[in-house]
């Protein structure tokens, strides 16, 4: 079993750690909660790109590096826990590439998989509905065949960063839905958002931040050529494509900047008391923890095999971790000076923390998931 600090993989730790001092003390970026999907920055994707830092796992013969997914898995650790602003090359480079190489037709992948590796691709992932969040065999967007590709009818919601993406990947029915086999008719289809008949509507938050979105879909028309994968099977593509999503340390370190922060504050004044440095062991052992799961599910998909249960399990996990972190750091920080950078994020982290446990499925949800996985239900 390879570790992450064997000689190669501590060097790419190593560039992408100078890489971002460096690429921060030239551009002024300042480390932020959750910059995975709020910190959209199409410069520094772009940037990220030219150091050779995207598409990792990206054949060589369309522009990538063809490295493991430990090797993806060191860098994202990086980009995540320096809170650097990756949104706009994220969904991309995360779920798009896997999908297009496990079921894209070659033309898809000679097309877009050059620009996800030079971060110049921004996508998003149209799935959930109003009816039909983490229950996505509720999904009622049509697809009717027509000639030379399809019409798409429906809507989509929490759709991140459609208002700046070249795409949506949407996931729709292409035949009438069957209660005895509710998993069955649904295809994927790249869907371009410069596309008649699609229109994107602003999700705000309390805050006043923009990166959700509802995109509303009026018989837009997608051709043969933007369909992803078999007509019919996409259910299992998406499956597929959620261990992806699920499982990544953007699940434990959607809060890493701000646990970092407050380490970093507590230990440069007197020394902490019992209570104080307790309390930090306790949340560094269950990063620790969380991470060796995220780990094991980056190695099950380096062998090519199926993790959804894994993945599910780490997701659970993690975004309790991040929704749980972010009280206890705000108790552990009471008592320090002020420290605006760390009640910026702090402040953040409060206003994100509801989402943590909802986004890519809620929790409650994913615990029928493990249990089925388990034999148990």
């Amino acid at each position: 079993m390879r570790a992450l600090d064997d000689a190669e993989l501590a060097k790419i730790r190593f560039a992408v750690r100078e890489f971002l001092r460096a690429d921060r003390a030239e551009f002024g970026w300042q480390p932020a909660i959750d910059a995975w999907m709020a910190g959209w920055d199409e410069g520094f994707s772009a940037r990220l790109g030219a150091a050779g830092f995207v598409g990792l796992t990206i054949p060589r013969r369309y522009g990538g590096h063809e490295l493991g997914h430990l090797h993806r898995y060191v860098v994202t650790e990086e980009l995540i826990a320096s809170g650097a602003p990756v949104a706009a090359h994220w969904t991309a480079d995360r779920q798009v590439a896997p999908s297009l190489l496990t079921y894209g037709t070659e033309e898809q992948r000679e097309r877009l998989l050059p620009k996800i590796v030079a971060g110049q691709l921004y996508s998003s992932i149209g799935m959930s509905e109003h009816g039909a969040g983490s229950d996505l065999a509720a999904v009622s967007t049509k697809a009717t065949r027509t000639d030379g590709g399809w019409l798409l009818s429906g809507t989509k919601v929490w759709t991140s960063g459609a208002h700046h993406a070249h795409q949506v990947v949407v996931l729709a029915r292409t035949s009438p839905a069957d209660p005895k086999h509710r998993h069955a008719g649904f295809s994927q289809f790249l869907v371009q958002c410069a596309t008649p008949g699609v229109r994107i509507e602003p999700i705000i938050l309390m805050s006043g931040a923009h990166h959700f979105n509802e995109v509303i879909l009026d018989e837009a028309f997608v051709p043969d050529a933007d369909v992803l994968g078999e007509i019919g099977n996409g259910w299992h593509q998406v499956t597929s494509e959620l261990s992806f999503e699920r499982s990544g340390p953007e699940r434990i370190l959607s809060t890493g900047p701000l646990l970092l922060a407050a380490i970093r504050a507590l230990g440069s004044g007197p020394a902490p008391d019992d209570r104080t440095a307790a309390a930090v062991g306790d949340l560094l052992a269950q990063l620790i923890s969380l991470r060796q799961l995220s780990l094991t599910v980056a190695r099950t998909l380096t062998e090519g095999d199926d993790a959804a249960n894994q993945a599910a399990l780490v997701k659970d996990l993690g975004t309790r971790f991040e929704a749980e972190s972010v009280e206890l750091i705000d108790d552990l920080i009471e008592t320090l000076p002020e420290n605006r950078e760390l009640e910026t994020m702090l402040n953040m982290a409060w206003l994100h923390k509801p989402m943590f446990t909802l986004r890519g499925g809620t929790n409650e949800v994913l615990r029928g998931v493990i249990a089925r996985g388990m034999g148990l239900r």
